[in-house]
């Protein structure tokens, strides 16, 4: 099972994610978004997407860092202050992106909610395996501390020999079988990345950056137009 789950899976789940990616987004280009609901319903929208794509974001990104540059990783948290500190901030952005799931699979799954409606089968199995990866992840920093080191010298080491094309699992298949759920869970989500609206992380509007400032015209029909010449 070993072999299955951390050398078949993260292959397939690769190959697919890159494979039929590629596919949806030179044949059907339109729909490579997040197809926004915000017309239906802004508020809970908002607070559950602000604090998601925040506190995931970063837990991510320092998650591809540390895999990226180990030796960096090791010797931030050499220290035991440091350590602490950013034990605790990767636990309260967990915490931040798991107020920010649960607020979105609520405004998805309310009762008479116009959002519901526009929610597709996969939309729900997504939602439902982001919140299991985020207390999985909780559930890791919780009770198994100090997780940056040994991310490092398990999980990267593992990762990398996927890349080479030589993969080992020892590394990671003598680890608790809470934190091989969330690994293995991470690599379900990649798969289903191209067949999802997570594909829209592809097409982030980064080019807003550099993009000249819009101009805004009001217009203005004839009868507003009538009834303002009679206040005049």
């Amino acid at each position: 099972m070993n072999e299955f789950f951390y050398v078949a899976l993260p292959y397939v789940a690769l190959a697919l994610a890159f494979g039929v990616g590629a596919y949806r987004f030179y044949k059907q280009p339109y729909s490579y978004s997040s197809l926004s609901s915000q017309l239906l319903e802004n508020r809970k929208l908002y607070w559950g997407s602000v604090p998601w794509h925040y506190g995931i974001g970063i837990i991510l990104l320092v998650h591809l860092l540390a895999a990226i540059f180990p030796g960096v990783t090791t010797a931030l948290l050499g220290a035991p202050i440091r350590r602490m500190i950013i034990e605790c901030t990767g636990i309260a952005l967990s915490f931040m992106a798991l107020v920010g799931i649960v607020i979105l699979i609520i405004r998805r799954t309310g009762y008479a909610k116009l959002a519901r409606y526009v929610t597709s089968r996969m939309d729900g199995l997504i939602l439902a395996l982001l919140l299991v990866q985020v207390l999985t992840g909780i559930g890791v920093a919780l009770f198994n501390r100090w997780g940056g080191l040994w991310y490092v010298h398990t999980a990267v080491p593992w990762f990398w020999s996927l890349a080479r094309l030589h993969p080992e699992t020892a590394t990671v298949a003598s680890l608790p079988a809470f934190i091989q759920i969330h690994f293995v869970l991470g690599f379900i989500l990649v798969l289903l990345f191209p067949f999802s609206r997570l594909v829209h992380l592809i097409k982030m509007p980064v080019h807003y950056l550099w993009r000249p400032y819009q101009r805004v015209i009001w217009y203005r029909g004839p009868k507003q137009q009538l009834s303002r010449g009679k206040n005049e």
